[in-house]
């Protein structure tokens, strides 16, 4: 008994495109053609195909069942491999839905990363500043950015900051000196609960100049020149009484 390309892919129960892949990769062996010239595949072709079949339905890739010897009928090497990576996706896959649960009940942004996800004062952060900790969580270091998170579990309320995130870029120098004077005791408040905030590259693969550089960068291009020059004085009058 022998088959055709068509009659051995049904079968098998793949596609002729399929069968012809594995020719093409060497993953199935050409087999014999009759003087018209057509494919005569036999019963070992069909175990191969659907070994091949059964073993992508497991997760292998076709890459690694090259590698597999073909008198290997039990490849427990490669199989005890596969079960631990589909062990570790699965667990990536519950945190995802875990995350998805929370990002889905709080209405949080997709833009920040895990830490962030039950910090509900970022939902109703400003686009800026809810930018800056997506910058933040880029470069900060998992003490930090946990730091950031626990701050932002609580909505801001203080005046002076609120007045900043509405500040006009033409504001007065009276009225951004007035404001750096009003948001040092906010800012050193935040430092005394949350010590952990400040701007580091410990914990991180990055230099301490390229995390202020990127801070710095994000700053500019997330505010305006009213709010960076309230920055530059508040920032100024917490280094006097040396703070951060």
């Amino acid at each position: 008994m022998a088959w055709s390309t068509r009659e051995i892919a049904q079968l098998a129960g793949t596609s002729l495109r399929a069968v012809r892949h594995y020719h093409d990769i060497g993953l199935l062996e050409q087999p014999h053609r009759r003087a018209n010239g057509y494919k005569q595949y036999g019963v070992a072709h069909l175990v191969r195909i659907l070994r091949i079949k059964r073993l992508t339905e497991l997760g292998f890739s076709l890459s690694q069942i090259a590698a597999m010897p073909d008198t290997e009928d039990h490849p427990a090497e490669a199989l005890r491999t596969l079960d631990a990576e589909l062990a570790a996706t699965i667990e990536r896959l519950q945190r995802a839905r875990v995350e998805l649960g929370l990002i889905l009940r709080q209405a949080a942004p997709t833009d920040l990363p895990s830490e962030f996800t039950a910090a509900t004062a970022v939902t109703n952060l400003p686009t800026a500043d809810r930018s800056f900790v997506t910058v933040l969580s880029r470069v900060l270091g998992p003490q930090a950015l946990q730091a950031w998170a626990d701050m932002l579990q609580q909505p801001v309320v203080d005046s002076a900051a609120l007045q900043f995130t509405h500040l006009p870029a033409d504001a007065d120098e009276e009225t951004r000196a007035a404001l750096a004077q009003s948001l040092v005791p906010y800012v050193r408040g935040l430092y005394s609960e949350h010590a952990g905030i400040g701007i580091t590259n410990a914990g991180t693969p990055h230099s301490k100049r390229f995390v202020e550089e990127t801070v710095s960068e994000a700053l500019q291009q997330l505010y305006n020149r009213a709010q960076l020059d309230v920055l530059r004085r508040t920032n100024l009058l917490l280094s006097q009484q040396q703070l951060p």
